[in-house]
């Protein structure tokens, strides 16, 4: 199963070193990795999608309290939370295809924020599975580029989870 980790802490020189190494001398591949500053000034919260059983996450988050700097740690995988990722996309686009693509890409609310000769450039945000499907859908067309940011997430303070509503949908 794959878990996304809330990471606080404090903003050192080494701080995510120390972390990334724990990981690695754990054994622990680390599949998504976000930082950025918190909303407390010195502060950075990391945010990683990590592989792994449920006692295995549970002894790294307490090995991961043990490091200097580390001020909090949150498994979010069992969390109601809102997700996010951003993926910059280029696209083999000709003038016979560029209207397509332009339709295909405001299904997902995607901005076109780059156009060439042969090529456009768009921006998508959403949760990671709308990002493997744009991804599929655009293929057809040749990919020549993307760049992913981690996924960033923070739980819901509403405690609803949107993805047993989706599922409740899906049924109806």
């Amino acid at each position: 199963m794959k878990h996304t980790i809330s990471v606080l802490v404090e903003d050192e020189v080494g701080a995510l070193t120390r972390i990334t190494g724990l990981f690695a001398r754990r054994g622990f591949n680390i599949e998504s990795l976000a930082v950025g500053p918190a909303e407390q000034s010195g502060v950075s919260r990391l945010t990683m999608v990590v592989p792994g059983d449920d006692r295995a996450i549970e002894q790294l988050t307490k090995q991961l309290y043990k490091l200097i700097n580390v001020l909090k740690v949150q498994d979010l995988s069992e969390t109601p939370c809102v997700e996010r990722e951003l993926m910059l996309m280029k696209v083999n686009a000709t003038s016979a295809t560029r209207s397509e693509i332009i339709e295909l890409s405001q299904i997902f609310r995607a901005r076109v924020v780059d156009v060439g000769d042969d090529s456009l450039t768009l921006e998508v945000v959403g949760d990671p599975g709308k990002m493997v499907a744009i991804e599929q859908l655009l293929s057809r067309f040749g990919i020549r580029e993307i760049a992913r940011t981690g996924k960033i997430s923070l739980a819901r303070e509403s405690g609803v989870n949107t993805e047993y509503l989706k599922a409740q949908e899906a049924k109806v």
